[in-house]
């Protein structure tokens, strides 16, 4: 961030004086939401990477990392202090700390405005110094502290030595399963001193060592170094060049891996590489999975934006749920960084004459929509210039909507100009390259029909609140008694229990879709709640205490959809006369909602209009954005995905969650970006596997936010769902050979912590693409060891479309009962490099899978026998000649993955408890037995009902169109919006219609 690099060249004087005020411990007021205040004990740890604080009743949870930190702000900026009286604290004694996924803020206050500046001088110094480092360097110092870290928790009686019985304990919590003879050996070994039968912390960093030395690596250093204990400069090329298919390898490169890598002078000296320093390389950033290249941007940013998937954000102020969480400017500043490029903003009006964003119809706090603006202006271009998009949600009277288009003129200025942009004369939209430090005002336009002098005009109003009826939004009008907070309360209490119950599901549950049940136990507590409270229940036909929460989880079979209009004189009118407001146009029986927009708004919109699929016009224009919910988009894609990715090839289109999704999980953007769609929207503050997904497909490409369409989507079309999409291009075959596991963790749900038993692990990798694509394998289960666990297994798959595959590698541990999630790590499978590599897991400062990787180019539908690369770490493990030739048979029986429309029908039913139960049971394979392969179908997180699949007349595997989204009847799917999308094409086939859409009363 640039206002740290001040803070980068501060005098030695200053930074020690400051470190040593902060790890001294400084007594401060935690300023904490309906509370006075706590005063608390906060100092920086000795490692300088953690705050903590005492007394705390959660003693573990009471520190904040320093890596975790977004930001120190000084004053009272925070949301906590705004509340607090004006007087009550001197704003040079308070500072707040904003930290965490959800942008969660410390609020704290000093005694006096020296020790205030001294703690946000010296956090703002530890962040710059974090901000400057490379890969290198930040895993090498993560490690370290992570081995200091484990020395002191080892350390229980705190007096800088540990006892064998310390060791052992620690053994146990690092999942190391080793004979106590041979843990007392190694003690032995490595207590050096004087004072026998314990271990400072440099003899316990040789003890770690010793029992981290790695067999694996070991041997793969003897198959290359002649069976040395070193590898030389010419040695070490060769490894290079043959295992990692490394070009262009100097042997000035070599001796540059040496001299930073290698721990022996003696063997920097004569320029070889022992085992520690060959560990050491091979646990670099230079050997992890992900192509180092990708970290940078390195593809054709000068095609138009639609031929690019970019990163979207779906209600980016909220920090939790759509119905009661705060809304911060902060959120803005996160995903901008992240390198998300579109950001929604939702916009009502405020009172003052000032708009507001905030998630109407819901509980959620209200920020004013200058501070948004001025957030996104100050970080929009912090990480990189690729244009951003702002995607404006206008819910705002004329008057104030002149106000949204002044601040946006003031602030934004010139990055607003696109007079400059030339998009030649094909009407193609301008590139990500042109754009460079450029704002897209995505929103409504005025129609052309209207004329330049026009200062409004009516534009249709299609948001995404559309989803939910009128009747079940929420008002804020209440009587006889009960109150806005009691509502609230009651509603916070139920979500938050309901959300607590949501996480005991699986984490990699495809069905995990918890907004339904969300609905119907919230429904019904509320006529609980009403039952014991009749003052509230005689109010509600008339009052809003009732139609609150009973409304909003009920879906009637026959709905009255009410007008909306944003003029305030005609609002109570048309809410009692909804025939008499104007501009209304109906479709399918449903009156289509219209507001009013005024010019200078519309005016901002040049390459982005946002439309609705019923006003799109095939006249050779480009610029519109289509927005869709993901129930509707659902069923475009799976009835005419080929139409559908014909047009994203000229125009963009914005899938974003349906509003039933209360809880901000995410859906699978993986059908969406299959059709060519290039922004998929989703809750960036929801962690999840949606998530991971996104983030895994965006960091490719410098994690600029644009990431090139394959080129088979930008020109001409093919069916997503084919058994065989691509018949003529070649297919990528990937032979994954999973060697072994390091440093794996117990896992983090498990109901003993550190002292649970020891884990199984198993390894699952998936493929996530194209439907012919998706499948999964597993490895064996390695009983009690999750320090060094040894798999030795080759897993292979084939791929036709690479270019948008994601290969996702997950750790399990096995038990009686079912498997616990330990860790992942997604990459695109564009980005997988070759050769030897560690997967670390996302999140785990250790914790890694070891694998060999070899990608192959194969034509048709068989793959060529490919020897198994790592024949030589076989040979030295000591595997016999029988075991080899049983591996090459191997090779020859494994089923050829969906080579064969055969294969493409695995398609995911929605379970029943009872299921779940049975398939978490079988989740691992079992010790012993024989793991399966199996196909594996990834699918939109839909409920209540089956994907079936069909064949057309010319015997091609189809889908049905049945749809997969449970619906209340008083929601249909608009069969216009797919109707629109049938655009002329050369070739198109014919899609069986829909016959049958399923039904809910909650």
């Amino acid at each position: 961030m640039a206002d740290l690099e001040v803070y980068k060249n501060l005098s030695p004087e200053k930074v020690e004086r400051c470190m040593s005020v902060m790890q001294s411990g400084t007594q401060m007021i935690k300023l904490k939401r309906g509370t006075k205040g706590l005063v608390r004990l906060f100092y920086l740890d000795e490692h300088r990477t953690r705050l903590r604080w005492r007394p705390s009743r959660k003693s573990e949870k009471a520190k904040i990392l320093i890596d975790s930190i977004y930001k120190v702000t000084e004053g009272r900026q925070s949301e906590i202090f705004h509340r607090q009286a004006e007087g009550n604290f001197d704003p040079s004694c308070c500072f707040t700390i904003y930290h965490g996924n959800h942008m969660e803020s410390l609020d704290l206050i000093t005694s006096n405005p020296e020790e205030a500046r001294t703690w946000i001088t010296g956090l703002k110094y530890l962040m710059a110094g974090i901000s400057d480092e490379d890969s290198l360097a930040k895993r090498q110092r993560t490690h370290d502290q992570w081995v200091k870290q484990t020395f002191e928790e080892a350390d229980k009686n705190g007096d800088g030595l540990l006892n064998i019985e310390e060791i052992h304990q620690l053994m146990h919590k690092l999942n190391v399963n080793l004979p106590r003879r041979k843990v007392r050996q190694m003690f032995q070994e490595a207590d050096t001193d004087e004072n026998q039968g314990t271990l400072t912390f440099e003899e316990f960093c040789v003890f770690y060592k010793m029992m981290s030395l790695r067999r694996d690596l070991y041997l793969l250093l003897l198959s290359y170094s002649d069976k040395k204990d070193h590898l030389t400069v010419e040695e070490l090329a060769q490894f290079l060049k043959v295992e990692q298919k490394m070009t262009n390898v100097t042997t000035d490169y070599c001796i540059d891996i040496i001299r930073k890598f290698e721990v022996s002078e003696e063997n920097k000296v004569k320029n070889v590489l022992g085992i520690e320093g060959f560990t050491n390389f091979m646990r670099s950033p230079a050997c992890d999975i992900f192509n180092p290249l990708h970290h940078e941007v390195y593809q054709d940013m000068d095609q138009p934006l639609c031929n690019y998937y970019i990163a979207s954000s779906h209600n980016t102020y909220l920090t939790g749920d759509q119905l009661l969480s705060q809304s911060k400017v902060d959120m803005y500043a996160r995903v901008l960084q992240e390198g998300c490029r579109c950001v929604e903003v939702d916009c009502w009006d405020g009172p003052d004459g000032e708009p507001v964003v905030h998630h109407g119809y819901t509980l959620t706090s209200k920020i004013l929509f200058r501070d948004v603006v001025e957030t996104i202006n100050k970080h929009a271009f912090v990480k990189n210039e690729f244009p951003v998009i702002l995607s404006i949600e206008n819910h705002c009277s004329i008057q104030q909507q002149r106000k949204i288009a002044q601040y946006l003129k003031g602030i934004f200025q010139d990055k607003l100009d696109l007079s400059s942009i030339d998009t030649g004369e094909t009407k193609q939209l301008p590139s990500p390259q042109s754009l460079k430090g450029k704002i897209l005002v995505k929103g409504k336009k005025l129609p052309y029909h209207l004329g330049d002098d026009a200062e409004e005009g009516e534009v249709s109003d299609e948001d995404s609140a559309d989803e939910i009826e009128d009747e079940c939004k929420f008002r804020l009008h209440y009587n006889n008694g009960t109150t806005e907070h009691q509502v609230e309360s009651f509603i916070r209490k139920k979500l938050e229990s309901l959300l607590k119950e949501s996480q005991i599901r699986d984490k990699e549950d495809p069905d995990s879709f918890t907004v339904r049940a969300l609905l119907k136990a919230t429904h019904e507590g509320l006529n609980a709640h009403l039952k014991q409270h009749p003052d509230a229940k005689e109010s509600g036909k008339k009052a809003h205490g009732r139609s609150l929460m009973t409304n909003f989880g009920k879906h009637k079979k026959t709905t009255k959809s009410r007008s909306k209009s944003y003029s305030t004189d005609d609002e109570e009118d048309a809410q009692q006369n909804p025939g008499k407001e104007t501009g209304q146009l109906y479709r399918l029986g449903r009156r289509r909602k219209t507001m009013k927009l005024c010019r200078e708004l519309s005016d901002l919109v040049v390459y982005t209009n946002s439309v609705a699929a019923q006003d799109i016009v095939d006249d050779g224009t480009t610029g519109n954005v289509l927005s869709f919910s993901e129930t509707r988009a659902h069923q475009v894609v799976q009835q005419k995905s080929e139409q559908f990715m014909i047009y994203n090839q000229k125009q963009l289109t914005r899938i974003y969650p349906s509003a039933y999704r209360i809880d901000s999980s995410n859906f699978n953007p993986l059908p969406y970006w299959n059709a060519g769609c290039q922004l998929v929207a989703l809750n960036y503050q929801s962690e999840g596997r949606m998530m991971q997904l996104n983030r895994a497909k965006f960091k490719t490409n410098g994690n600029c936010g644009y990431v090139l369409k394959p080129q088979q989507m930008c020109k001409g079309t093919f069916n997503p769902f084919s058994g065989d999409p691509l018949p003529a291009n070649p297919k990528k075959q990937l032979i994954l050979k999973v060697i072994s596991g390091q440093q794996l963790p117990k896992p983090p749900d498990s109901m003993f912590g550190d002292r649970g038993e020891i884990i199984d692990p198993f390894v699952e990798v998936e493929i996530i693409g194209l439907p012919v694509d998706c499948s999964k394998d597993q490895t064996r289960v390695v009983d009690d060891n999750g320090f060094n666990p040894v798999w030795e297994e080759t897993l292979t798959f084939t791929v036709h479309m690479p270019e948008i595959a994601l290969v996702r590698f997950l750790v399990w541990d096995h038990d009686p009962i079912g498997r616990d999630f330990v860790g992942q790590r997604t990459v695109t499978f564009s980005s997988l490099v070759p050769g030897y590599r560690h997967v670390y897991l996302e999140g785990l400062t250790e914790a890694s899978i070891f694998v060999h990787i070899t990608i192959n180019e194969i034509y048709g539908k068989w793959s060529p026998l490919i020897l198994n690369p790592s024949y030589t770490i076989l040979h030295f493990l000591g595997a016999t000649k029988n075991r080899q030739l049983q591996g090459l048979k191997g090779l020859f029986n494994k089923n050829p993955r969906h080579n064969s429309s055969e294969n493409t029908c695995h398609y995911i039913r929605k379970r029943s408890i009872g299921d779940k139960i049975l398939r978490r049971t079988a989740s691992a394979p079992a010790k012993g037995r024989k793991k399966s392969k199996m196909g594996f179908q990834e699918m939109v997180e839909m409920k209540d009902s089956v994907s079936e699949a069909a064949r057309d007349q010319d015997g091609v595997l189809r889908r049905t169109t049945r749809s997969l989204q449970a619906r209340p009847v008083s929601m249909p799917v608009d069969r216009s919006l797919l109707g629109a999308l049938s655009l002329p094409v050369s070739e198109t086939t014919k899609d069986t219609e829909g016959k049958e859409n399923s039904q809910v009363q909650i």
